[in-house]
Parts: C-alpha cells; structure tokens; sequence
C-alpha cells in the first residue's frame, strides 16, 4: 500500500505543476490580447468581448477550485480560460502579435 500512497503523492504533485502552468499560461495571455475591431458596437468587437470575458471568468473558476483543493477541475476550467483565448486568436478577435508560444495563430 505504500507505493499506492506514493503514487497518489507524485500524480498530486504533478496535477498541481501542470495546474500552476496553465494559470501562468493564460494569465501571460490575458496580457497579450487586445480587441481587434474597433468600433464598439461591431459584433467583431462584442464577440471579443464575449470571448474575453469568458477567458477571465474560468480563470476565476480555476483559482476558486484550487482553493477548494478540487484541482483535477482547475485544471479544466484554466484549460477551457486559455482555449477561449486561443479561439479568439485564431478567429481574428484578437490581435495577439503572432505570439504563436501562446496562440495557434501562424
């Protein structure tokens, strides 16, 4: 039973790296995206804002199960952060500089 505990222990410890990377990820992304329209009232634009908010909503879902130790579920709600992002990018709704470290932009 002693491996089991050290498995559960390692498999934790890795939940909590790749959880750690995906809230770094999206946070530095967050930093990078900028509306692509213009006009404010364009549904380019309300779209994007859509799309960032959502982004930003998760994030806080991410942080909130964390804290609540339920980390297999901020992983997913960090994923699902960067994955709005992402879709913005690739969409055009953002303008993200080519960063393609962050974006599946190029």
């Amino acid at each position: 039973m002693a491996t089991a505990g050290k498995a559960n222990t390692n498999m934790e410890i890795a939940a909590d790296k790749k959880l750690q990377k995906y809230i770094a990820m999206t946070e530095k992304a967050l930093t990078l995206v900028r509306i692509a329209a213009a006009d404010k009232n364009s549904r380019e634009y309300k779209s994007a804002a859509d799309f960032l908010q959502m982004a930003k909503n998760y994030l806080s879902d991410s942080r909130h199960f964390a804290k609540k130790g339920d980390v297999l579920t901020a992983i997913a709600a960090a994923s699902y952060a960067h994955a709005w992002l992402d879709a913005g990018a690739r969409l055009g709704l953002f303008k993200v500089d080519n960063n393609s470290d962050l974006f599946t932009v190029d």
